[in-house]
């Protein structure tokens, strides 16, 4: 299978497999466009975007997307993440992108930012991947990034992570983050800067999915940014500060109003017709992106205690706050071992459930199976209380919460009343 698709290489793929609505007639970007995604589950492309400007949102929205993208099945997923090394893949400075063709000065009104739940604080991108640089040190992540004037954009900054930390290292200088925001990139590299790597790796990562050298072109300001249909320059303020928010996560919930630092545009380059790419938030492609990422961190962790077979963080849990973990069970207590480790792993985890082999973990009905059928409450099922959960969960108190994990696994001593009949 293919590795290695362009943004719009990727776009005509989903065409190729009817898996692309194309709408022709003009669509607001102020809900209307937003809406409709939300409803869909195909890649949309929006023809008629604000005056004659196209925009495309659900590009990696569903699992066999995010499979597509990476050149293997749907159950393959979690082993080409484990099996891939970060700082494995290299990078090759070029000198020109088409997204250089059209150069001006930033003004964000040219674009089809949209607004997408009435509470929102303003128009937001969603899809820029934020590529910071202060002395040595280099990040790209994609942080919700709020419209506050042509020119001007507020972070969300989320401590201790890298892009925060730059910033607040240069503010002790009071110096500004330079920074390049890149729109309509490839979907491996959208990937690749949503996964926390080691400091600096996004780019090797995405090298390393890809199996070829990432290109990257150079910024007036010395930032380096791969090939996309749009990208903006500029620096974050080491003091200005704005309200930011109110913004829908991954939950379906706002996220609260918060002071975050601005970034202050000079540039903008774009294609001559370019894509605008929209993330519509609390959407399967913001809840993947996010998600996604930690199953190979899960896999590895309880391959330590068990022979781990795959891992799951589902559609319903929000690609976040539950896991279903396969094993294949070498001891009594494996279950129980496989969900601390899942715990340990990935700390915003809320539910788990470990399950056999024969049990499809992609089926939400045959996970249930297990559990009806394989699971004594009182003896299989764990209930942690007083522990760190997720600020996304609207449940948590203080960041406080507490977790079940449920071992919905046989008997290593199984006899007839497990086996399934088989026709």
């Amino acid at each position: 299978m293919r590795v290695g698709f362009t943004f719009r290489e990727f776009i005509e793929q989903h065409r190729k497999d009817n898996n692309l609505l194309e709408i022709d007639r003009p669509v607001s970007p102020v809900f209307e466009a937003p809406r409709m995604a939300y409803s869909n589950r195909r890649c949309i492309l929006f023809k008629d975007c604000f005056g004659g400007k196209k925009a495309v949102m659900n590009v990696m929205n569903s699992r066999e997307a995010l499979a597509m993208a990476l050149g293997v099945p749907q159950e393959g997923i979690t082993a080409k993440l484990t099996g891939t090394s970060y700082g494995s893949g290299t990078t090759k400075v070029v000198d020109d992108s088409p997204m250089f063709e059209d150069k001006s000065k930033a003004c964000l009104s040219r674009l089809p930012v949209m607004k997408h739940f009435k509470k929102d604080g303003g128009a937001y991108i969603t899809a820029g991947i934020v590529v910071s640089k202060y002395k040595d040190q280099m990040n790209a992540s994609i942080h919700r990034l709020m419209v506050v004037n042509d020119t001007t954009l507020a972070a969300r900054l989320v401590p201790p992570r890298h892009t925060y930390v730059m910033h607040k290292e240069a503010a002790k200088h009071n110096e500004p983050l330079q920074v390049g925001i890149v729109i309509g990139v490839d979907p491996v590299t959208v990937f690749a800067a949503s996964t926390r790597v080691p400091e600096g790796m996004e780019w090797r990562y995405a090298s390393a999915l890809k199996g070829e050298p990432l290109e990257l072109v150079t910024l007036d300001n010395g930032v380096e940014v791969p090939h996309g249909e749009i990208v903006l320059e500029g620096e974050i303020d080491p003091v200005e500060k704005v309200k930011e928010g109110p913004f829908v996560d991954i939950t379906g919930s706002y996220d609260h109003i918060r002071p975050e630092p601005v970034i202050h545009l000079k540039g903008m380059a774009t294609r001559k017709d370019p894509i605008y790419h929209g993330i519509m938030p609390g959407g399967n492609e913001h809840k993947l992106l996010m998600g996604v990422p930690y199953e190979p961190l899960i896999y590895k962790a309880v391959g330590g205690v068990t022979k781990v077979k795959n891992v799951v963080l589902t559609e319903g849990g929000c690609c976040y706050l539950h896991a279903i973990v396969q094993i294949e069970k070498q001891t009594e207590g494996d279950g129980k071992n496989a969900i601390m480790a899942a715990f340990a792993a990935h700390t915003s985890l809320k539910h788990v459930v470990v399950v056999d082999t024969d049990i499809d973990i992609f089926d939400p009905a045959d996970v249930e199976y297990a559990i009806a059928t394989r699971t004594k409450a009182d003896r299989d099922v764990m209930v942690i209380s007083h522990v760190r959960g997720s600020s996304l969960d609207p449940v948590c108190e203080d960041n406080i919460t507490s977790k079940m994990g449920i071992d919905a696994t046989k008997p290593l001593k199984a006899n007839d009343k497990f086996e399934r009949a088989k026709i």
